[in-house]
């Protein structure tokens, strides 16, 4: 997840995304259209778990490692396996400090012959400093449970339920690469285009021409037990009634407790781009913590964003209210 939270006083403050050097490679699959459900499905969290601890169990899928490239081949696997037209986009972009990082965003698209369309993302590469932890483990890359692996399984669930039930509109479902490789705490010259380098590339460029959707809501840290989804700024300021929509939904399941109905902070993260570049309204659901100094969960961007903080509670209160926003009008 991000990096800078900011108070939100009138003013929204975007970045602008520089231009990346990249190639895309493109695959598909045959896909079948399922019968539209009756009723909205319900998420299994244990389903949920079992994908975010396959992602753990890769190891920190930081680009330009093993594991970020076993994990990718995963998450390709089971996309198509639930019956999406698969895209993957491959591209070679610029860390901070220099570093080439073989980025690749992974989508998977479900009943692409509808129009309207619904899109829904997350990162799925992890920190490769833990610089808000002590400074022994400021050099050791994270597992990022929580932050990065949390949204990409609550998703896969989804894109599962997608596969066989189908809702009114089409459902794209995108995971961003490189998302968190952005200037740690330790180095100098912070930038926030440092980091969702992924989104940026993909808002640029995106797998479809001139792609369009209704909007877009954004999964960022939705695993941890006791997490709270205060209304972020960016997503209030511009695409409230998606934040009004999927509020009301978690009050009217019970999940009020963890979808706080009070406005958080802002943060630089992926939808931001979407925002900017597609002009897609876009929604940012986040573990925000005012009682921390960054804002955030106590385990960010540190060695405690392990499976040990991951919550079935959770993951069933965020996914069964997306599942409801999806299937119901």
């Amino acid at each position: 997840m991000n990096r800078i939270v900011y108070l939100f006083t009138g003013c929204l403050f975007l970045f602008c995304c520089g231009q990346k050097t990249a190639t895309e490679t493109t695959t598909t699959t045959a896909f079948v259209t399922k019968e539209k459900p009756s009723s909205t499905p319900s998420f299994d969290a244990d389903s949920a778990y079992s994908y975010i601890e396959r992602q753990v169990l890769f190891g920190p899928r930081v680009p330009n490692s093993q594991a970020h490239k076993s994990c990718a081949a995963y998450l390709v696997s089971e996309l198509t396996r639930h019956g999406a037209r698969i895209y993957v986009q491959e591209a070679m972009l610029k860390a901070y400090n220099q570093t080439n990082l073989q980025a690749s965003n992974i989508i998977g698209a479900f009943y692409p012959e509808k129009t309207q369309r619904v899109l829904l993302f997350a990162h799925w590469d992890t920190r490769p400093y833990a610089d808000q932890d002590t400074k022994d483990n400021h050099y050791k890359p994270i597992d990022g449970a929580d932050d990065g692996a949390s949204g990409v399984g609550v998703l896969l669930e989804i894109a599962r339920h997608l596969g066989t039930l189908a809702p009114e509109k089409g459902i794209d479902i995108i995971f961003f690469d490189a998302e968190d490789y952005g200037t740690p705490d330790f180095a100098t010259d912070y930038s926030p285009d440092s980091w969702c380098l992924g989104a940026q590339f993909w808002a640029k460029n995106p797998h479809v021409p001139n792609y369009r959707a209704d909007y877009g809501i954004l999964l960022d840290m939705v695993g941890a037990k006791g997490a709270t989804f205060y209304k972020e700024s960016t997503s209030v300021y511009r695409a409230a009634p998606i934040v009004e929509k999927v509020w009301n939904a978690a009050r009217n399941l019970g999940y009020g407790r963890y979808f706080i109905n009070a406005n958080g902070g802002g943060v630089t993260d992926d939808h931001q781009y979407v925002i900017r570049e597609r002009g897609i309204p876009c929604i940012d659901i986040i573990h925000l913590n005012p009682d921390t100094k960054h804002g955030f969960g106590n385990h960010w961007h540190t060695l405690g964003d392990a499976m040990d903080i991951i919550d079935r509670e959770t993951l069933k209160a965020v996914g069964q209210t997306l599942l409801e926003v999806i299937y119901k009008k």
